[in-house]
């Protein structure tokens, strides 16, 4: 068997489990933030976290997919290890680039839910209160 072939497989099958294994890591443990930025909805929370996950798949396999092609040909155990880390490291950073931007993106919206939310007064007014001290009306005006 070619040892380029061989490179491919091993690529495609270390970049499928580490997408695998990262969308469930997010999924499991970006749940509670999706709760707190949709303001505890939890079947909306579920339904983002969801769709989320299917969007990252379809993006990191279509990658992945993608720089599956090589234009140098692997000749050696060498060759096999210097094209599985140049593939692997790309995979690993577009991983985390693609985690960074759903952070970036969803903290975002947080912030923004957070701002809206501080515009109101946490109770109504329940009185007025006369001013007092130097600039305050004189008696009688």
């Amino acid at each position: 068997m070619d040892l380029t072939v061989v490179a491919y497989v091993i690529y495609l099958v270390i970049s499928v489990a580490l997408t695998i294994w990262v969308a469930r890591t997010l999924s499991r443990n970006g749940r509670l933030f999706l709760a707190d930025v949709l303001h505890g909805n939890e079947k909306l929370a579920d339904a983002v976290n969801h769709l989320l996950v299917v969007g990252f798949y379809l993006v990191n396999l279509g990658f992945v997919a993608l720089y599956l092609n090589g234009n140098a040909t692997v000749t050696d155990a060498r060759g096999v290890f210097e094209a599985l880390s140049t593939k692997i490291g790309v995979v690993l950073l577009v991983l985390g680039v693609m985690h960074l931007g759903n952070v970036y993106v969803l903290n975002r919206i947080r912030r923004r839910g957070a701002m809206e939310r501080e515009q109101f007064p946490p109770v109504p007014p329940q009185g007025y209160v006369t001013p007092q001290g130097p600039l305050a009306p004189p008696a009688g005006a």
